[in-house]
């Protein structure tokens, strides 16, 4: 029988207990209706906050509020990418935040489908209109480029086609343009890194590829 608690991550084991009491706690807090029980989960929240603020440089109280202000039942976050090829080289975005190189993309907003966040973050991070074909893969983005964000996260690549637009920077990328897979700039490992680009380059080259996913 295959052992499901294995978990094949970069983060420290820290890291790993403290987001699984911040989900155990913050679960509990959603479904329970004891006192007694609220108080357990809540110690149960300070306890993670305490984990990560002796490993960080975050006070434990600015992270047990952050914490008390996620509600309902603890689920991963969605960052979408838009994978966009043309003449056999992919658009990425230079981030303002670290001035490195990415898919454009970003976290899901509420009410919104899928297919239609990501047109929407490319269009705002490079300018380009898009149409997206199909889902190149989905990724457990804490064990690919993610290690030390506390929240849980989901990536999914879509590839795109462009229908309209020019490069333009935005109020989160300095910059847009296209690379060729073989020349690559330095890559914000945490929003794109190699396993994806590797995967995108292999569906331009083989349209029937099946959709990767961990």
């Amino acid at each position: 029988m295959k052992d499901f608690s294995t978990r094949e991550t970069n983060s420290p084991r820290w890291l790993e207990w403290a987001r699984e009491i911040q989900a155990l706690s913050q679960t509990g807090l959603t479904f329970t209706q004891n006192e007694y029980e609220r108080g357990r989960y809540q110690r149960l929240s300070e306890i993670a906050a305490e984990i990560v603020a002796c490993n960080t440089e975050l006070s434990k109280e600015r992270l047990h509020k952050i914490f008390l202000a996620q509600p309902g039942y603890a689920t991963p976050k969605i960052d979408v990418r838009g994978a966009v090829i043309r003449a056999e080289k992919i658009l990425l975005v230079q981030e303002r935040s670290d001035e490195r190189w990415c898919m454009p993309g970003g976290w899901a907003d509420v009410g919104e489908k899928p297919s239609k966040m990501v047109e929407r973050e490319v269009w705002e991070e490079s300018g380009f209109q898009v149409v997206p074909q199909k889902v190149i893969g989905v990724y457990d983005a804490n064990r690919t480029g993610r290690p030390l964000e506390f929240y849980h996260a989901y990536k999914i690549v879509f590839l795109c086609e462009i229908i309209g637009g020019e490069p333009r920077p935005s109020n989160e990328t300095l910059a847009a343009d296209f690379f060729s897979f073989d020349n690559l700039p330095p890559l914000s490992s945490n929003r794109t890194n190699e396993r994806h680009l590797a995967e995108v380059l292999a569906h331009t080259r083989d349209q029937n590829r099946p959709t990767a996913f961990d």
